[in-house]
């Protein structure tokens, strides 16, 4: 009888250090988005439901919502989030404690990879008279969502021209944004994001809109000299509905991002797929926006230090 307690015994202390080992377990790779209606979440879905992605043993990528860069920046800085998408502005600036009322230094966010150029985008009605940011004082404007990159890079262009105490911010999503902007409750709405942005195209369907030239402001006020990770960029003509002349602006890169202590393997692995024929396919077919996704493409626009596990992918693709 002793005997058999001593093999059952025996048995479950052999299951039990077999389930507990940690090589088993898979590794949980959160991987942060953003709000409703942008395309930061878009990405995080895209990554998170790709077949070959599902079917790695080694690791579960899990899409999470967020209020965008900034908050992403945190998180993954804090190990929360362990991917995300954030500007590379916001990465840049959080490297060297230039955020806005944020002096402490985001050094444990390391790029992945760049993913898509997002331009500033300010949208008004057609009949309101307003040519300049200049002219949105005493305006009510949508700001972007709180803890976003649009937020932030909304209070840093508008803080350079001299209007953001000046107006009546609403901070909210781009999709909240355009309906109160349908329903006359803003005068302007600003975004960051690639265009065609569904929230502009739905404002332009119950509205005639406009757009504000955006680089004409920041030319005029040395806003280039000043950040220069903004780069100059045209948002073509009939993009959206009733707007038939290209609207000048600026954008800043999107990167994918990772906490420094994510696995080598993780990161190239997950670098593997998405950056296959196959995986930047899928990308493209998600959103338009995706359209620039490449290899040769991949180290665009990051200046600040790469993951390890990025470094090798894009060493070996010639890219750096």
């Amino acid at each position: 009888m002793k005997g058999k307690h001593l093999l059952i015994l025996g048995f479950i202390g052999i299951v039990s250090m077999v389930f507990c080992q940690p090589g088993l377990a898979k590794e949980r790779v959160v991987f942060g988005g953003g709000p409703a209606g942008g395309t930061f979440q878009v990405v995080a879905n895209s990554i998170q439901v790709y077949k070959p992605m599902k079917e790695v043993k080694a690791f579960r990528v899990q899409a999470q919502s967020s209020g965008g860069s900034t908050e992403n920046l945190r998180k993954t800085n804090a190990g929360r989030q362990q991917m995300s998408v954030v500007y590379s502005g916001h990465v840049y600036q959080g490297r060297h404690g230039m955020l806005s009322n944020d002096t402490r230094t985001y050094e444990n966010v390391l790029a992945v990879a760049w993913l898509y150029g997002a331009p500033a985008q300010l949208v008004v009605h057609n009949a309101s008279g307003i040519k300049s940011t200049k002219d949105l004082v005493g305006k009510k404007v949508g700001v972007g969502n709180a803890g976003s990159g649009a937020f932030a890079n909304c209070e840093l262009f508008f803080k350079h021209m001299g209007v953001w105490d000046k107006i009546e911010r609403n901070a909210m999503g781009y999709n909240d944004a355009a309906q109160a902007f349908g329903n006359n409750q803003l005068d302007a709405f600003w975004l960051f994001t690639a265009f065609p942005s569904g929230a502009v195209m739905m404002a332009a369907q119950t509205n005639d809109i406009a757009m504000v030239d955006l680089d004409a402001d920041a030319k005029s006020t040395g806003f280039y000299d000043k950040y220069p990770y903004f780069a100059k960029l045209a948002i073509p003509a009939n993009t959206y509905k009733g707007v038939d002349v290209d609207t000048p602006s600026f954008q800043d890169s999107t990167l994918w991002v990772a906490n420094a202590k994510v696995s080598d393997e993780t990161v190239y692995k997950m670098l593997s797929l998405i950056f296959s024929d196959e995986g930047l396919a899928h990308m493209k077919a998600q959103k338009k926006t995706f359209k620039d996704m490449a290899v040769e493409r991949g180290a665009n626009g990051i200046v600040t230090p790469f993951h390890p596990g990025a470094e090798k992918f894009w060493k070996e693709k010639g890219v750096l």
